[in-house]
């Protein structure tokens, strides 16, 4: 039998994963993740759920969810992508994740109907892999986070208690669209007739079409935006605020419809993320001092736009920014909300999607006087450690693939 890293190696070799080699990846529709589930005796109707979309914040946003629900007494599944360091941090069930060998089971029992008709993607299969694992844990209930978009994401079979749509910005265009508007179609696609939904977009003219797309399904909905909020979070980032309301939006639905979530559950749930959840890489602080060193997988202009307000609150003698983007981002909206006074260190992450910083060397000359090119992550961070000091701030970020090479 061959082994569980054997296992994985066949998962990324033989089947297409967005994450690492892009376009070409994405299977849009719901052929091959139907027939995957009625291989597993659709293990997606046998468990209550949550579903999750958004361009930022449906990842904070459902680890935060999946938290208060364990801290209620519910036994509680969680699906999320991409993982940073392992691959079963994608499946968890109460914080947990799913044990390598249900991945070499799992594999084992769906590569037998492979066929040149059918052959999932890796997302296909990772998604029923997650609705098999959480009906045999027979979980009370599973949060969904939405993959790509939402409308023909594999995860939108589901018909789940509560949807919610976190923020809209522009990523993944060449898939999604070009406009704001066109993005917030694709992600309502996830809104069912009768299913409330929870909205937390705060453009007006866009969250009017979430809106109206809510109303014209029959589907009750909440603006979190509205919520008055004197919750905290263990999480730092101050974009977290949003991400609170939209998990507070979640909660009060889950409440109408009979889940017992106290007060007190709500507030330990909130409190407790990190620890109940093992969520990282949200303006996670690896190093408090001498120098402070911190992470965030923010990845597109919205993401950036939020830590500039976070790096404006910060004091320091000298900012070091080790940075790495994957192919098909727009760069130059990144780059006008990126600190012009840093020293960048701009890394190539180890993913064939990785984007070498000679590929957009003209466009850092433009807006940065300070920078280094360096084509492996661990070489930068550890030249930012080698020239930063004591009152100096080392950030690394740009991809979930840069932050998941220092951890």
């Amino acid at each position: 039998m061959e082994s569980y890293q054997e296992s994985l190696e066949w998962l990324y070799s033989q089947v297409s994963n967005y994450q690492r080699v892009g376009i070409e990846a994405y299977k849009p529709g719901f052929d091959n993740i139907l027939k995957l589930c009625e291989i597993l005796d659709n293990p997606q109707n046998h468990f209550k759920s949550v579903h999750v979309a958004g361009t930022n914040g449906k990842g904070s946003t459902s680890n935060m969810t999946a938290s208060v629900l364990k801290e209620a007494g519910y036994k509680t599944g969680l699906y999320t992508s991409p993982h940073l360091v392992n691959f079963t941090e994608r499946i968890r069930v109460d914080g947990k994740e799913c044990p390598p060998e249900f991945v070499q089971d799992f594999l084992t029992r769906v590569r037998v109907h492979f066929s040149l008709d059918f052959n999932p993607s890796f997302f296909e299969l990772t998604t029923a892999m997650a609705f098999d694992y959480f009906a045999r844990r027979n979980v009370d209930i599973a949060v969904i986070e939405v993959g790509l978009g939402g409308r023909l994401d594999s995860t939108n079979i589901i018909t789940p208690e509560v949807s919610a749509i976190t923020g809209i910005s522009l990523d993944h265009t060449e898939l999604l669209g070009d406009t704001l508007e066109k993005i917030a179609w694709e992600k309502a696609g996830i809104i069912k007739t009768g299913v409330p939904v929870v909205i937390r977009e705060e453009k007006t003219d866009i969250k009017n079409i979430l809106i109206q797309i809510a109303e014209e399904r029959g589907s009750d909905f909440i603006d979190a935006t509205k919520i008055k909020t004197g919750y905290q979070s263990d999480l730092q980032g101050i974009y977290q605020k949003k991400n609170i309301k939209s998990t507070l939006g979640i909660i009060q639905i889950l409440r109408k419809k009979g889940f017992d979530i106290s007060e007190e559950s709500l507030k330990r749930g909130l409190l407790h993320v990190a620890e109940n959840m093992n969520f990282r890489g949200r303006w996670e602080i690896l190093q408090k001092e001498n120098p402070m060193i911190v992470c965030d997988t923010a990845h597109n202009e919205d993401g950036f736009r939020q830590l500039q307000k976070q790096f404006k609150k910060l004091k320091y003698n000298q900012l070091h920014i080790v940075i790495g983007f994957v192919q098909g981002k727009n760069l130059d909206p990144i780059f006008t909300l990126l600190p012009p006074d840093a020293v960048y260190y701009f890394v190539k992450p180890s993913i064939p999607r990785g984007l070498s910083p000679d590929d957009y060397e003209e466009k850092i000359r433009r807006y940065f006087k300070k920078y280094k090119k360096i084509n492996s992550v661990a070489e930068g961070f550890e030249q930012a450690k080698s020239s930063a000091n004591q009152q100096d701030i080392i950030f690394i970020g740009g991809s979930n693939f840069v932050v998941s090479e220092v951890f």
